[in-house]
């Protein structure tokens, strides 16, 4: 897992782009996701938050445009499609992978191993030497045999 990293986009998806917002956070990218807001309020949010638009809605795309708002007109329904469009016209990297919750999208922090005990299961805290957590939510992370597949998504996108 990587360190935070600064800078780079802000993003706020609409409620079709559950499954992207979750994959910009694994890329480590702050993504919005608020699951039930009118249009008008998340094109309020996107432009007082500083944030890229992500929405499967071509009206909303164009009020944004309109506005002057930074949007992302997502184009397909299949999340690969979707990650791959928004990587590619937003010129995303992969530096900060793995660095942010996928649950409540705040930074993670490194936690020491002796502080996971009993928190994670017995086998990852036999098996792993690092450990990070979630400020916001608590929940615990560690380089499993699913980040793997994480990493082998992420790769194709270079």
């Amino acid at each position: 897992m990587a360190e935070v990293m600064g800078g780079g986009p802000r993003f706020i998806a609409d409620t079709m782009l559950g499954r992207l917002a979750r994959w910009l956070r694994f890329l480590g990218y702050d993504t919005a996701y608020p699951e039930v807001m009118d249009d008008a309020l998340l094109l309020e949010n996107a432009v007082d938050q500083g944030r890229v638009l992500l929405t499967r809605d071509k009206l909303l795309a164009e009020r944004a445009r309109a506005r002057e708002t930074p949007v992302v007109y997502v184009l397909s329904d299949d999340v690969r499609a979707q990650l791959a469009q928004v990587y590619g016209e937003m010129r995303l990297s992969t530096e900060a992978t793995l660095s942010r919750c996928s649950i409540c999208n705040i930074p993670l922090e490194r936690a020491q191993k002796d502080d996971v005990r009993g928190q994670v299961p017995d086998r990852a805290f036999e098996l792993h030497a690092e450990f990070w957590r979630c400020p916001g939510c608590g929940r615990y992370y560690w380089e499993g045999t699913h980040v793997n597949g994480i990493r082998k998504e992420i790769d194709g996108l270079r």
